[in-house]
């Protein structure tokens, strides 16, 4: 029967979670980590920085290859032909390969690996409201690490079909003739420059007058001008008002930021980028009474404790960059 008291139970296992719960185990704590995906990595490695790592590299080997520069170098290849299920199966290879590092980590570590959705019920008690753990378990000390969701906008719904996320962008099963981009961020930047080097049109709009907002100003002009010569478009200090999915596409509606007439866009595919927000949905941080910042995110000390005593949180729940290697050093400094 297994135990149901620990040490530490951590809810999440990305590498805020994971990273965590491996350095409380070498600490000498009993350690469960909660994770409703079926697979351990978070939304990093599951559909995140390694699933669109992979693809930006195998989207430049395409390009270079379709577009003769190899040729230049002597590297003869003929016809090149895209096999986007071959390049996404590549993908989840690799996917597979690194969440499966991380289960033989916890299972090397001793850490009890939970699947389900928890609700933390009060300092020291969590419930498992549904999966294949369920039930109550209690602990110590609980962590909060569960990282973060895409945001949209008014008036746009996320489908993961015509209207997707970083997440459905990464598992597109048709190469789209046109791709619109809504955000300038990094994140629509990078899954942009994977469907442009395929071969879709791919038109990026922008609220802002620049890309890239918060990075250095020489560095993003410098990337906006090296993403033209990769076949980008920009269109930016524009506002979407909204985006509705049709039957053979999606239909946005833009008008100039400053204000002006209404112009319509049809695209195959629209990527809504325009940042993420704390997934803290259903924790019951409210209802134990967990103070919150202004932007919504959990308020932490120094030492990342939460209002109530013995409950902690990390990585992009809290304030900071939302980036996994901030989430990996809040981890082992909370704990």
């Amino acid at each position: 029967m297994q135990d149901n008291s620990f040490d530490l139970i951590i809810i999440g296992a990305g590498p805020g979670g994971y990273v965590g719960a491996i350095r409380a185990s070498q600490l000498g704590m009993n350690v469960a980590c909660i994770e409703k995906r079926p697979t351990l990595g978070g939304t990093c490695l599951n559909v995140g920085c390694i699933p669109s790592k992979a693809l930006l590299n195998a989207s430049e080997h395409f390009a270079g290859a379709a577009s003769g520069t190899l040729g230049k170098l002597g590297i003869s290849l003929g016809s090149v032909a895209l096999d986007l299920k071959q390049m996404m199966q590549s993908k989840s290879d690799i996917v597979d390969t690194l969440t499966g590092g991380i289960d033989f980590l916890f299972k090397k570590n001793k850490i009890t690996r939970l699947e389900g959705s928890a609700t933390i019920t009060g300092a020291g008690s969590v419930t498992i409201v549904d999966g294949k753990d369920k039930g109550d378990y209690k602990a110590g000390k609980i962590m909060i690490a569960t990282g973060s969701h895409p945001s949209s906008l008014p008036g746009i719904t996320i489908d993961e079909k015509h209207i997707v996320s970083s997440t459905g962008a990464l598992s597109l099963e048709t190469l789209p003739k046109k791709m619109v981009v809504i955000g300038a961020g990094y994140i629509g930047l990078e899954l942009g420059t994977v469907w442009a080097r395929l071969g879709a049109e791919v038109e990026i709009i922008e609220f802002l007058p620049r890309i890239l907002p918060g990075m250095d100003a020489e560095i993003a002009k410098k990337f906006m001008t090296i993403a033209k010569k990769q076949g980008l478009k920009f269109r930016l200090s524009t506002a979407v008002k909204s985006a509705k999915a049709e039957k053979n596409g999606v239909s946005l509606s833009v008008t100039p930021a400053n204000g002006g007439d209404e112009e319509t866009i049809k695209a195959d595919i629209a990527l809504v980028s325009v940042g993420r927000h704390p997934a803290t949905d259903g924790l019951g941080l409210e209802k134990i009474g967990v103070t919150m910042t202004p932007r919504g995110r959990i308020a932490v000390d120094a030492r990342f404790e939460t209002s109530i005593e013995d409950i902690y949180a990390i990585g992009d729940v809290i304030d900071g960059p939302m980036l996994a290697h901030k989430a990996e050093e809040d981890a082992v400094a909370a704990v």
